[in-house]
């Protein structure tokens, strides 16, 4: 419907009112009280709003109610016990709220009525009521996702009506109840997530009409009961993560003909997998990883046409010791939906058959790794060109990597790492336009390096342990993406180019075991980003680099083995985090570092040097007085110049002083004055776009437009020109000019220079190569990984919490969204257009005589009313935030009459979080999909209280900048 807004008192009048039903709005505040003198309704149902505060205790007087559903809003607190009272009760949903406190222990004794209790997604502590067994009407009880704790009462055996029981995200201890089996209507049973122990309770396969049984992530031992296997109903089957054991039986009487999911991964079972699994016709999931199975994988999985989800890695499977080929991959060609398939750790030994590339378009991820594959890599395998994920390291695959693998255009991650492979890397790699993870590390690959690796975004990559020659291309340093680069022991030759410093965001670099030769260059120290320095075994000169004290974030630093020379700098005591050190067996002489991380560290990482000095943890001799053996040349240099400046400056700032002074008699004293710019002139920005010619346009404004401009010295800037024409550019133009020209922050765009006269008004600005952050979320051929939208929106937050928190009067932007954030080089935003941006007043808000700002960006009260404040600011971040994570623009055809951005991540929250979500984000996540849901949630929850209709119920920016922080520190 999408009505807004509160809901009256004066609703307490309609004495008649039978149904309040309200859901699916936005409305918001408080629950009224006198909502509880509707002696007469009998229906409440305000669901998916965003209803706050507490549960009215006045509901308690409805003693004629039968529905009460308030769940999907942000209500918090006790749930009041007067309303356990009302007899007449049938249906109560309070889910997905911030509910606190317990249930009574006499809960059912005054609800002989109820069918549904569901009470999921919210913070109820305590134990759970014993007396629930005494509601012997219920057919649905969820307290899912909350703080229960004690064990699950036997009670619960007694509702006969029973057919949906939720309790998992609890934290739940002892044993399953045998007495769960006595509810013969259940059909869906869920207890993962908590802490249970024991056995699976055989009674549970008595239970016929159950569908769905979860009780993963617990820590269940022993057999799983057989008579499981027997429930015909049976569509999902979760126990992962637990400590089961024994056998899967090798037949089962009728079946499991509606099984749909066997989710047995991460357990001690073992024997074969039982031929009945491949007549489960509708399995579209089969977990079995981290298991001991053994023998061979069954031929005929490939009946399996609705299979999507395969992991078997981490068991004891082998192949047909007669057969070379592995053939039940063959059989798997048949299923035409399969998505992922892990078959590594096993010991199949056997070739990859040539039918590889019969597999269906739909396969995504081939994981296969150590698990015995001998060959070559079939040129067959190009044909699966919707794979992103190819791993098939610590095998014994042989011969030259196929040109074919050229054609797997969507391929992210390519892993053929400790194999044997031979001959060069081909230059058709570099068609992987994708590919953001490359593993060849520890195989038999010689010649070059392809100079077209540049050409890639490449985070991850290594070629360690081959026989590479050559040097590094200089083409390689202009991939600003790489953070991880390892060649270690090759042959590869030559120096670090000093390009090397344009790779900002590199955190490990290993080129150990080679034959590189000259100095580090010295713009090595401003990685600053840099954790991992292992260059160790080569024939590195000249002294350690001054500026590797600026590398805050090292850790380890290994530059053993070379011919450094000169003293250590005093300047690596500065790095706090520095736990491994070693400059053995160079010509290094003078004192050790003591201070900082040096006082951790031993002699050992200091031998084969020509003659150290410094504390006797280092084995080395006592540094001797240097103030006994002094020279005359540095008694000059140290005693008398200093003295001599030092005189001379007090000359000068006297001399200045009194100048100062009789100028004061003549001006009034002023506070600090206001940062000016230098101008440009006229034709200087004329030059600069080349006559504003349309090729150098980058983007239209409100205000103006925005070219790009090469200036006669090189410079490349941005400059912003205003339009004349509009009614109060002059004035826009010297605001702006005024707030930007005082104003630094690295997440600001900076000013340059400026141009004012009759005709022209510019700003020269910062230039961003990389755009826009509309550019990175508007097209399909841009990628952003989630480590970097993080970053873009702690960069864009940090810009925020300063102009609202860091001057006396808070500065409002006005305008924010994804069109104002710009990109440098290394990709770090920069908040742009302050045109339109206005000085708050003490009571943090102003009224416009006009609107500004953007359609679907501007908060409530800024569209309606024209108040703005830097509320408006946090409610525009968190459409951005949400934006950033869908790869949804708020100008998307989807989002028309009343369906916004906020509205559909709220419907969306939390369950289905993952359906909308950017695909190729969700796709990229492999290793821990659920701390990834959990982050995705961590994140989109800060944005949906960043956009609440209420000004004052959203988070300031200094919170939400923390807030970030925080869920940036849970996601690594």
């Amino acid at each position: 419907m999408g009505f807004r807004g509160t809901i009256a008192k004066e609703i307490g009048k309609l004495s008649l009112l039978r149904s309040l039903i309200i859901s699916n709005n936005n409305f918001q505040g408080f629950i009224p009280h006198e909502v509880g003198n509707l002696s007469q309704l009998r229906e409440i149902e305000m669901q998916c709003n965003e209803l706050i505060g507490s549960i009215p205790s006045s509901f308690g007087f409805l003693v004629n109610l039968h529905v009460l559903n308030l769940s999907h809003n942000i209500l918090n607190g006790d749930i009041p016990n007067k309303i356990f009272n009302i007899s007449s009760l049938i249906e109560i949903d309070l889910t997905n709220n911030s509910l606190s406190g317990s249930l009574p222990m006499d809960i059912c004794n005054n609800l002989p009525k109820v069918e549904k209790l569901i009470i999921a997604g919210n913070q109820i502590s305590g134990n759970i009521p014993p007396s629930l067994g005494t509601c012997t009407n219920l057919e649905l009880l969820s307290l899912f996702d909350n703080h229960f704790a004690g064990s699950i009462p036997m009670e619960l055996g007694n509702l006969s009506k029973l057919q949906i029981l939720c309790l998992g995200r609890n934290n739940l201890i002892g044993s399953i109840p045998y007495e769960i089996g006595n509810s013969s209507m259940l059909q869906y049973l869920f207890l993962s997530s908590n802490t249970l122990t024991g056995t699976i309770p055989d009674s549970i396969g008595s239970l016929s009409n159950l569908e769905a049984l979860a009780v993963d992530i617990n820590s269940l031992h022993g057999q799983i009961p057989q008579s499981i296997f027997n429930l015909s109903m049976l569509k999902i089957f979760g126990s992962t993560y637990n400590n089961l054991s024994g056998n899967l039986p090798l037949s089962i009487a009728n079946g499991l003909p509606n099984l749909e999911g066997l989710y047995f991964g991460d357990n001690q079972l073992s024997g074969e997998i039982p031929g009945w699994v491949s007549n489960c016709s509708k399995l579209i999931v089969l977990e079995l990883f981290n298991n001991s199975f053994s023998g061979r994988v069954p031929i005929n999985l490939g009946n399996l046409q609705d299979l999507q989800y395969l992991y078997l890695f981490n068991n004891l499977f082998t192949n047909d010791p007669s057969m070379l080929e592995l053939d039940f991959l063959v059989s798997l060609t048949n299923c035409r939906h399969l998505k992922r398939m892990s078959i590594g750790n096993n010991f199949f030994d056997g070739t990859l058959p040539k039918a590889l590339g019969n597999f269906s378009t739909s396969l995504q991820i081939f994981h296969a790794r150590s698990c015995g594959i001998k060959g070559m890599v079939t040129r067959e395998i190009g044909n699966m060109s919707n794979l992103i994920w190819l791993e098939m390291g610590g095998n014994e695959l042989t011969g030259k990597l196929s040109n074919t693998l050229s054609q797997l255009r969507k391929l992210q991650k390519l892993l053929l790492d400790d194999n044997n492979l031979h001959g060069s890397i081909p230059d058709d790699l570099c068609n992987l336009v994708n590919l953001y993870d490359l593993n060849l590390e520890n195989n038999q690959l010689s010649q070059q390096l392809p100079a077209c690796l540049g050409n890639l975004s490449l985070q991850k990559f290594s070629f360690a342990y081959n026989s590479l020659t050559s040097t590094i291309p200089s083409t390689l340093w202009t991939n600003k993406e790489i953070q991880i680069m390892d060649l270690s022991y090759n042959f590869l030759n030559g120096s670090l180019a000093p390009e090397i410093g344009n790779v900002k965001g590199m955190r490990e670099l290993y080129l150990s075991g080679n034959q590189f030769s000259g100095e580090i260059p010295s713009i090595v120290g401003q990685l600053m980003n840099l954790e991992n320095i292992i260059i160790s075994n080569n024939r590195f000169r000249g002294p350690i680099p001054e500026t590797f004290g600026n590398l805050i974030s090292l850790r380890k630093l290994d530059l053993s083995k070379n011919n450094f020379y000169g003293e250590i700098p005093k300047s690596l005591e500065k790095l706090e985090y520095l736990e491994y050190f070693n400059v053995s067996f160079n010509n290094l002489n003078g004192e050790i570092p003591n201070g900082g991380p040096f006082k951790n560290f031993t002699s050992e990482f200091f031998i084969g040097n020509r003659e150290f000095c410094g504390a006797s943890q280092f084995k080395v001799k006592a540094c001797k007085d240097n103030r006994t053996r002094l020279s005359s040349k540095t008694i000059v240099l140290k005693y008398i110049l200093p003295s001599i400046v030092v005189v001379l400056s007090l000359a000068i700032s006297v001399v200045y002083l009194l100048r100062c002074r009789s100028r004061n008699k003549l001006l009034p004293a002023q506070s600090t004055p206001p940062t000016t710019v230098k101008r440009i002139s006229y034709y200087e920005v004329i030059n600069a776009t080349n006559k504003f010619c349309e090729e150098n346009l980058i983007d239209k404004g409100s205000i103006g437009s925005v070219y790009k401009g090469i200036f006669s010295n090189g410079m490349i800037a941005a400059i912003k020109v205003f339009n004349l024409d509009l009614e109060g550019a002059n004035k826009s133009f010297d605001t702006e000019c005024q707030i930007l020209c005082n104003i630094r922050h690295r997440n600001l765009v900076k000013v340059i220079s400026s141009c004012s006269n009759l005709d022209l008004k510019a700003l020269v600005l910062e230039y961003m190569p990389n755009g826009n952050l509309t550019k990175w979320l508007s097209s399909s051929n841009y990628f952003l990984n989630i480590a970097q939208r993080l970053e873009i929106m702690i960069d864009v937050a940090c810009a925020l919490e300063y102009l609202h928190h860091g001057y006396s009067s808070p500065i409002v932007h006005c305008d924010l969204k994804p069109s104002n954030v710009l990109l440098d080089e290394d990709m770090v935003a920069h908040v742009a257009d302050f045109g339109i941006a206005k000085l708050v007043t003490k009571d943090q808000r102003i009224s416009l005589t006009k609107t500004l700002g953007t359609i679907g960006y501007m908060a409530p009260e800024y569209a309606s009313t024209g108040l703005i404040s830097p509320m408006a600011d946090v409610y525009s971040y968190g459409i951005m935030l949400m934006e950033t994570l869908t790869k949804k623009m708020q100008t998307n055809d989807m989002f028309v009459a009343e369906l916004t951005m906020r509205r559909w991540v709220f419907e969306s929250f939390p369950e289905k979080i993952m359906h909308i979500v950017d695909v190729d984000l969700v796709n990229a996540v492999e290793d821990n999909i659920r701390a990834k849901e959990s982050f995705f949630r961590s994140v989109m929850g800060l944005a949906l209280e960043c956009t609440a209709n209420l000004s004052e119920e959203r988070l300031n920016m200094k919170d939400v900048l923390t807030r970030l922080k925080k869920i940036k520190i849970g996601s690594c």
